[in-house]
């Protein structure tokens, strides 16, 4: 009879943050209803325009800000779209990369800067990523999935690697390999497809992700606090 215990069984959801699993919950779902409903395995017929209906109703589009900012009304139905806007993909790849950059990146940054921190990353900089899509360009293509939030997290990663390389005494800009590498592949994409202003959004988004450290970060609001106290 051997002395040796059965090891026990640990889920693997179990080392991913609840917050990240939270939106993947979100994010996967809303997907999958609506894959399903265009393969016509649930809704019947009209299942089909769920995901046009969905972009039409939560979406987020530049125009609706300028209605709203030239009128000075700003009905809760349409600020909504800031917050909704992230969770509404135009298809299941289109969902698919956005998921799983959340789920990697998310999971960093909630075990860097706890769970409260990423949920603002992630929330403020698709705020920050579509007001600035909206107040720089005129383009009335509608803004929909996570990539400006998902940029955001990159930008608290790459605030995380900046400091990291600062104390090291490394080279800081190596910390931007990520987001130029990306800016890169969407410049060489746009040789071969239209890939709109999209763009935008998402650089937006990165830029307020990593200025939002300087607060979320762990350290970074005492650091500031002392710089104050000291003047």
């Amino acid at each position: 009879m051997s002395d040796q215990t059965e090891p026990e069984f640990e889920s693997p959801f179990n080392a991913i943050p609840f917050v990240v699993i939270a939106l993947f919950v979100i994010m996967a779902g809303i997907e999958l209803v609506l894959t399903a409903g265009e393969a016509g395995l649930i809704g019947g017929p009209q299942a089909i325009g769920w995901r046009l209906g969905l972009v039409r109703d939560w979406g987020f589009a530049g125009n609706y800000v300028d209605a709203m900012l030239a009128q000075g009304y700003f009905p809760p139905e349409h600020m909504a779209r800031f917050l909704t806007y992230p969770f509404i993909h135009l298809s299941f790849t289109h969902a698919l990369i956005a998921i799983v950059l959340m789920l990697a990146l998310g999971k960093m940054a909630a075990e860097v800067m706890g769970q409260f921190a990423m949920l603002a990353l992630f929330v403020l900089s698709g705020i920050g990523g579509a007001l600035v899509y909206a107040l720089l360009l005129d383009d009335r293509v509608w803004l929909v999935g996570a990539y400006p939030s998902v940029y955001g997290l990159i930008g608290g990663y790459s605030f995380l690697m900046w400091r990291r390389l600062a104390a090291t005494g490394g080279q800081q800009m190596q910390a931007f390999t990520l987001i130029g590498m990306l800016m890169g592949l969407q410049l060489i994409w746009s040789l071969f497809a239209s890939v709109g202003y999209g763009w935008v959004a998402e650089l937006s988004g990165f830029f307020c992700g990593f200025l939002l450290c300087f607060i979320c970060a762990p350290g970074e609001w005492a650091r500031i606090l002392q710089k104050l106290r000291q003047r």
